[in-house]
């Protein structure tokens, strides 16, 4: 059984435009920066833990087709709802487009794009104790979110020092080309569990019993071939897993089926799903 604490740790970005994505991520959303090169930014909600997102200059790159599997949302997870609402008058007051807001009964979610048009969902989750589980599935939905329940906690005297030092990423949503072969990698062979299978055309999976750490959806990409590297947008991300002989025992699956790309090494094996979609599986 995969371990209770496996998480989502970091996203990778290709970008054309760092500044610009600088702009959005760290004097927006408040992000602490830490530049490895000119060309390269990791991004952390508190220094003493790894970072959250990395952006990767790549002037040269061009967008990958809407319908290529890959990223459909990176989900920053704030943890509370006053926070969530500190985040969104941010970035309300500072006119940024948003593109939803969503009650989903275990979290309240507000949906917008970074400037390069990659989704981001910014979320907090509702105390676990009163999520409803039916035949072994937590019950989520989608219904519209009442924002001045997010904005009434919030103390718009309170001076803006960047973002909550707890915020990590919550999960990652990905376009895949299909349902069935992302349940087999996700599910069968890296060991997550099936948390909520009622959405048309989309899969959620977790760990511990969460809502979901890996979503899936083919609204746009049913039946697309795998992404190719290179394009704009998701390079890869990391998935922590905290227990070696289990990382141990799920190489030999990936080894098996031709997924493997790089073998254990200083606490880390790199992988790529059926859609190519690169993903790091670390200690």
């Amino acid at each position: 059984m995969i371990p209770d604490n496996t998480h989502i740790q970091s996203v990778d970005l290709r970008v054309n435009d760092i500044k610009e994505s600088l702009h959005f991520y760290s004097y927006l959303l408040g992000l602490k920066e830490n530049k490895i090169e000119s060309s390269e930014v990791n991004l952390y909600s508190d220094f003493n833990k790894p970072y959250l997102i990395k952006l990767v200059e790549d002037k040269n790159s061009k967008p990958a087709s809407p319908k290529s599997p890959g990223l459909y949302h990176t989900a920053i997870r704030l943890p509370s709802r006053k926070e969530l609402g500190r985040v969104f008058m941010r970035l309300f007051e500072r006119k940024y487009k948003f593109q939803g807001f969503s009650d989903h009964l275990v979290s309240e979610s507000i949906y917008l794009a970074d400037p390069e048009g990659n989704g981001i969902e910014l979320y907090a989750d509702r105390p676990k104790q009163g999520w409803v589980y039916k035949n072994g599935q937590v019950e989520m939905d989608t219904i519209p979110l009442n924002l001045n329940i997010i904005t009434k906690e919030v103390d718009v005297s309170d001076e803006w020092t960047g973002i909550h030092p707890e915020t990590d990423i919550g999960h990652i949503h990905l376009k895949v080309s299909n349902i069935f072969k992302a349940e087999k990698f996700y599910s069968n062979i890296i060991g997550f569990k099936v948390s909520n299978a009622s959405y048309p055309s989309a899969l959620f999976l977790a760990a511990n019993g969460y809502h979901h750490h890996i979503g899936t959806n083919i609204w746009q990409s049913r039946n697309t071939s795998p992404s190719s590297d290179g394009f704009l947008g998701l390079i890869s991300f990391t998935i922590n897993i905290p227990d070696k002989n289990y990382l141990s025992q799920i190489e030999k699956k990936f080894s098996e089926e031709t997924l493997l790309i790089n073998p254990i090494n200083n606490n880390s094996l790199t992988v790529k799903d059926f859609d190519n979609i690169k993903i790091h599986l670390t200690l």
